[in-house]
């Protein structure tokens, strides 16, 4: 079987809580979608996805108090299947006796949430969608530098653990170091964060293995990050040609989403943390509308307009 979420590990995230089946949450949660059983009370059976958690509001509670007993009966039937993982209904709303009737004789967990039918519904796809979503793992060390996602890649040995430990004593934060597990939230969006295993810790060559939350706290850390620029740190050895202006941006791809990509020299004497911030910074600008090198070639095109209308004259 493909990845999955128990119902249990559903509750033990996410504000809801069992109030029958707790000997069913056990039962696992294998699609990210959430469906609103809107149409299959209304007797269309066609398409119905009964292996989705299934989430009734005001709207659909409201419609089935309109129904004797018996018929609300059959309703619950209808939605209640072998493979129906759980039913949560919102708004903290009084769960009718028939609907807990059903649960039982099909043995489907029915869960409580507080909040109104639409916040529910995205908390449960979101949460859904970070565990179930494909998964890819690259090598670096994964910060929040300045707010942004920033990755730092390189070859072994070329410092980007002792880089991270740098940023962190700056006020910056630590995602993920040595492998960064990434996942696809929409079509523009990347989020990482570290294997469960890996959490907290950075290596430092020399010194070994340090944890950062018992050393820094808390502020020090964050789970999770959205990717927004990588950080490809190359050991300078005089062979190599860069971008002096800037001006040739490139990209990194992963699954189907383009990642800005910038490379930086690393020599003795230069101050990486710093050169970090002021990419991660330069990145930002760049993201509101300001290009230092649009600037610089506007300032040189009037330099060298002036030096021609000086030789004419």
């Amino acid at each position: 079987m493909g990845k999955y979420v128990t119902v249990q590990k559903l509750t033990d995230t996410l504000d809801v809580e069992i109030v029958y089946g707790h000997e069913h949450v056990g039962k696992k949660i294998v699609s990210s979608e959430v469906s609103r059983p809107g149409l299959i009370l209304a007797d269309f059976k066609e398409f119905y996805p009964s292996d989705r958690i299934q989430l009734m509001g005001r709207t659909e509670i409201s419609y089935l108090d309109t129904l004797t007993s018996q018929e609300r009966i059959e309703k619950f039937r209808s939605i209640c299947r072998e493979d129906t993982p759980a039913i949560v209904v919102a708004r903290k709303i009084s769960i009718p006796s028939e609907l807990i009737l059903v649960a039982k004789e099909r043995k489907v967990p029915l869960l409580s949430a507080r909040s109104r039918t639409s916040r529910v519904l995205a908390n449960l796809t979101n949460y859904l969608e970070g565990q179930l979503a494909e998964r890819f793992s690259k090598h670096g060390v994964f910060l929040e530098v300045f707010g942004m996602g920033v990755l730092l890649t390189g070859t072994s040995g070329v410092g980007k653990s002792e880089t991270a430990l740098e940023l962190i004593q700056r006020g910056h934060r630590l995602v993920a170091d040595d492998r960064v597990e990434f996942f696809m939230v929409d079509e523009l969006t990347l989020i990482g964060e570290a294997p469960e295993i890996l959490q907290n810790l950075l290596e430092i060559r020399g010194l070994g293995i340090v944890d950062v939350m018992s050393l820094y706290g808390v502020s020090a850390i964050v789970r999770s990050k959205k990717l927004e620029l990588i950080i490809e740190m190359v050991l300078d050895d005089g062979q190599i040609e860069y971008d002096r202006l800037g001006s040739g941006q490139q990209y990194d791809r992963i699954f189907d989403v383009q990642i800005p990509r910038t490379r930086i020299p690393v020599k003795t004497g230069r101050n990486l943390a710093a050169i970090i911030e002021a990419a991660a910074m330069n990145f930002r600008a760049n993201s509101m509308g300001f290009d230092a090198t649009d600037a610089f070639n506007a300032k040189l095109d009037a330099l060298i307009m002036s030096n021609r209308e000086v030789n004419n004259d």
